[in-house]
């Protein structure tokens, strides 16, 4: 259909103007910028590992303690020594006898332990309570509280000098119950420290056997020994030296 617009004239003597039919504008659309899609990651898919399962702990069963019963002790009973009490001034000595080397002095009122005795019990062998080692002492000058016999018999080593060895070209012979024992004297550059030579020897006296010990300054001495006892005689030699005694020689008892 067309449309016809009729302009009147608006003023006189002038020309007509013809009014134009303007034209709409067209819309000219600015072209939008089409977005970019960004790709979309595609989630890799993750194998899911299976929880490992938590491990339940088995609780440890305490054990009830076993209540053991306390042991009695039995107290295991002491052995109370002898004691002996000084009653005279008394020599104290390295063996049982008086032909020993002396070690210690004694006086009335002092007290000893009795440790032993010599087979018959007629000398001791104590420890002083003021003196730090032990020493033989005759039973007949003593007080002995308990029984003498309660202890045993031993003899200890007699105490070694340094100073001398021990005697040499020892020999022994028989004629019927007659011993002799010989050797050599001992050669000491200090004399007036020799005191002899010991024997300590058990010998065979009517089928019985017995100890006997003797001191002599010769290098000889002869002994009377039956034959007729179970068991050999024999014996052992030392020199007697201030400080000691030699190592013992065994005789060669015939």
């Amino acid at each position: 259909m067309w449309v016809f617009l009729v302009v009147g004239v608006f003023a006189a003597g002038c020309a007509p103007i013809f009014a134009t039919s303007t034209p709409t504008p067209t819309n000219t659309q600015v072209p939008t910028s089409t977005p970019t899609k960004t790709p979309t990651a595609t989630p890799t898919n993750t194998a899911t590992q299976p929880a490992t399962p938590t491990a339940t702990l088995t609780p440890t069963i305490t054990p009830t303690p076993t209540i053991t019963d306390t042991p009695t002790i039995t107290p295991t009973p002491t052995f109370d020594f002898p004691d002996a009490t000084v009653l005279v001034q008394a020599n104290c000595r390295y063996g049982p006898g008086v032909l020993y080397l002396y070690a210690h002095g004694l006086y009335p009122g002092e007290t000893a332990v009795v440790h032993n005795r010599n087979h018959d019990g007629s000398w001791l062998w104590v420890l002083p309570y003021n003196l730090e080692r032990h020493c033989w002492i005759s039973s007949t000058v003593v007080e002995v509280e308990g029984d003498i016999f309660s202890v045993v018999e031993y003899y200890y080593p007699l105490p070694i000098t340094i100073w001398i060895g021990p005697t040499k070209n020892v020999q022994a012979s028989r004629n019927g119950d007659q011993v002799t024992v010989t050797w050599d004297h001992i050669q000491y550059q200090f004399p007036e420290d020799l005191f002899g030579y010991i024997i300590e020897a058990t010998l065979c006296a009517n089928g019985s056997r017995y100890d006997t010990v003797v001191v002599t300054n010769n290098n000889t001495y002869t002994f009377t020994d039956n034959t007729n006892c179970s068991k050999k005689s024999n014996g052992e030699l030392r020199a007697v030296e201030k400080h000691g005694y030699t190592e013992p020689v065994t005789l060669p008892w015939p």
